[in-house]
């Protein structure tokens, strides 16, 4: 049942006019059920003075593009309904001149482009108007005897208008539906949704959650448990079992469908997934078509059903099977693409958005995190009418021509145009050891700034956790992800990048940054000090190196590796013999591995700064004091100290070095591989050579 949200106390101190239907759009897209992410519409006829003083009458509508969840009074447009009422009277109206009508009709000419669906509202002689998407009304809507179970529901309280792509002549049909049926409450449009009104946004908002709630009370009152989805073929793997080979299987994904763009990936093994992944008809329904037309753009006709036995099958096999699967799906889209497309049309990318695998859940794909996870919720909503349908009779959607019509219909496409243009960075992960330190932290903050996603890698969890918490508040949810390495811990390191792996679905990018430093005479250096140091700069770079560089094999796409060394990598520096020769080793190491890398696409360069005092942990430690000690000064002098001995008289902040890293880790470094910057400000004595 959905719950009505509706508080009279709030939404009375709300002024009049496009508050209030702000109220009402937002409460009914909260709930997911009711209606999807960036899909339905709401409007609200008032009255308003325009620039000349004279009271006009205004429809609000949804603009294109927004979601109903999140919106505000500026994602609505003003349109006069003078001019629009007379559209009705015209047999038909293609969509470019209706476009170009409302633009028009327009009471500001900075309001948002009007919803697709703009007619349906201005059509109907009601106040407020709300058009959604509940799972109860889609599961009737695309049930095959749906209009039947309809007449048993509401008697003569509906309209049922046959499937036609929104626009002019959808418009016209369900407004003299309306007109011819004196008893109508609401409308029911095919494998699509639901129309309800009122003379009040609470009277408009509490008719649309009681007419869901009809129907989903005749529903549930039909489902059987045990025979939903043809009942259960088998059984979910343990959730440690899951996670161990969605780790394994997750970047083998990344790379099957990255071919032409990179794609993040999430996955999802919530119970109502599972259910239907390991159902009897599982792979016959997902084959069906879209549940709702709204979702086809972020889910495509049908997701990649992965026929394995999660009993009896083994890794290899299902790896074998996903690679096989996403190859066909691809030559399967591009010849839908051919069959269906039009002048002009250009293919997206043909890799699935959807994968379900039984026994593992649903492995979501899209240009960012954000992208992906709506791939999965609206798959979720996709289950649950499959779910009803298939209660009340048979599923069905749309044809292969009428889904590719609005996968690639002009007015639909213009929404993604919306979004902010791809960066940088866009679409890649990148991997950052000692993330919660000054440079891990800048280097984080510069790449997301650019598109990325990043998983900072640390000993200190909650500092990397008050980072990532910076980041996701400021870039939006899910750019960062923090998690707990040790570097000398090899479980620890794999564990870190199975965490990457899960969360975003492999790795582009690492940063090997993790570091330490000590000082004493070399005859002073203790074993203990030389394996500290060797230990955590070169084992712990080592390790970290390697993995990503298998990882990188696997997903088959290339990589990349910044490692950050020091000045002292060249530089045979006093009372550090230690930490100068793990640093040696490090840039050593960083060119052996871009020796082996080359054939696979992967790049390894180092950045060497020194003396980047701000923000370090390093320096806030006993390493202060022994530098300056080394040096003959007092530790508050060590600032000063290293900008005079600088060429360019200049300290070093960790923003400098972050600079570095992200050039080496763009496509401005793309045929650069074994190379070194040093960002020190000018040493001579560290000049490479």
């Amino acid at each position: 049942m959905v719950k009505c949200l509706w508080n009279q106390e709030i939404a009375s101190q709300l002024p009049l006019g496009v508050e209030e239907l702000v109220y009402r759009s937002n409460l009914l897209g909260t709930d997911r059920s009711v209606c999807n992410w960036g899909g339905g519409n709401t409007s609200m006829k008032t009255v308003e003075t325009d620039f000349r003083g004279r009271d006009v009458e205004v429809m609000w509508v949804k603009g294109s593009g927004s979601d109903l969840a999140t919106m505000k009074a500026a994602n609505f447009t003003g349109l006069r309904m003078e001019d629009i009422r007379p559209l009705i009277e015209k047999d038909e109206m293609n969509d470019e001149d209706m476009v170009a009508y409302l633009s028009h009709c327009m009471i500001d000419s900075n309001h948002p482009r009007a919803s697709i669906e703009t007619l349906l509202h201005a059509f109907l002689p009601f106040k407020h108007v709300n058009h959604t998407h509940p799972d109860a009304i889609i599961s009737l809507c695309c049930a095959d005897n749906g209009k039947e179970i309809a007449e048993d529901i509401y008697g003569n309280r509906f309209v049922w208008v046959p499937y036609v792509r929104p626009g002019f002549t959808l418009s016209k049909m369900i407004a003299e539906g309306v007109k011819n049926n004196p008893d109508a409450e609401l409308v029911l449009m095919e494998k699509h949704g639901l129309v309800t009104w009122g003379e009040t946004s609470q009277e408009a908002y509490e008719k649309t959650i009681a007419i869901i709630n009809e129907t989903e009370i005749y529903i549930q009152e039909r489902i059987q448990e045990d025979k939903i989805f043809g009942g259960q073929k088998y059984s979910s793997l343990s959730d440690k079992d899951r996670r161990s080979i969605l780790a394994r299987v997750m970047a083998v994904v990344r790379g099957a469908v990255s071919d032409h763009k990179k794609m993040i990936l999430s996955y999802d093994d919530s119970n109502d997934v599972l259910q239907f992944v390991n159902s009897e008809k599982a792979m016959t329904l997902s084959q069906v078509g879209a549940a709702c037309p709204d979702h086809l753009v972020h889910t495509k006709r049908m997701p990649l059903y992965i026929d394995w036995d999660p009993q009896n099958g083994d890794i290899d096999s299902l790896i074998e099977k996903i690679i096989e699967g996403v190859k066909d799906f691809k030559e399967e889209y591009k010849a839908y693409f051919d069959r269906n497309k039009h002048s002009g049309d250009q293919m997206f990318e043909a890799a699935p958005r959807v994968i379900l695998i039984p026994g593992l859940g649903m492995i979501n794909s899209g240009k960012s995190l954000a992208m992906a996870n709506v791939s999965g919720a609206l798959y979720h909503r996709a289950i649950a009418v499959m779910k009803g349908s298939t209660s009340l009779g048979d599923f069905v959607s749309l044809t292969e021509n009428e889904s590719y019509n609005v996968e690639y219909w002009p007015l639909e496409l213009y929404k993604l145009t919306l979004a902010p243009p791809e960066v940088e960075f866009s679409r890649k992960i990148v991997f950052i050891t000692g993330g919660a330190g000054g440079i891990g932290s800048e280097t984080a903050r510069r790449l997301v700034s650019e598109g990325a996603h990043v998983v900072l890698a640390d000993l200190n969890l909650e500092g990397a956790e008050k980072v990532a918490a910076h980041i996701n508040n400021t870039f939006g949810a899910g750019r960062a992800t923090a998690v707990k390495m040790d570097v000398t811990s090899e479980a620890q390191v794999k564990a870190a990048f199975n965490h990457s792996t899960l969360t975003y679905g492999g790795v582009d990018i690492i940063v090997n940054n993790a570091g330490l430093a000590t000082s004493s005479p070399f005859d002073e250096t203790t074993l203990e000090e030389w394996n500290l140091n060797m230990n955590v700069l070169g084992t712990g770079y080592f390790l970290v190196a390697r993995e990503a560089f298998s990882l990188m094999k696997k997903q088959g796409i290339g990589g990349n590796m910044v490692f950050v060394g020091s000045k002292n990598s060249l530089y045979a520096g006093k009372n550090v013999t230690a930490y100068s020769s793990a640093k040696a080793l490090e840039t050593h190491l960083a060119r052996c591995i871009a020796a082996e890398g080359g054939e696979f696409g992967i790049r390894v360069n180092s950045v060497l700064p020194d003396a980047v005092l701000q923000g370090s942990a390093i320096w806030g430690s006993k390493w202060r004091e022994e530098r300056a000690e080394a040096y003959g000064i007092e530790p508050d002098q060590l600032e000063d100290h290293y900008r005079k001995r600088t060429s360019l008289l200049v300290n070093i902040y960790p923003k400098d070095i972050a600079e570095s890293i992200a050039f080496f880790a763009s496509s401005k470094a793309e045929k650069t591989t074994g190379a070194m910057i040093t960002v020190d400000g000018g040493v001579p004595a560290a000049f490479t050579r």
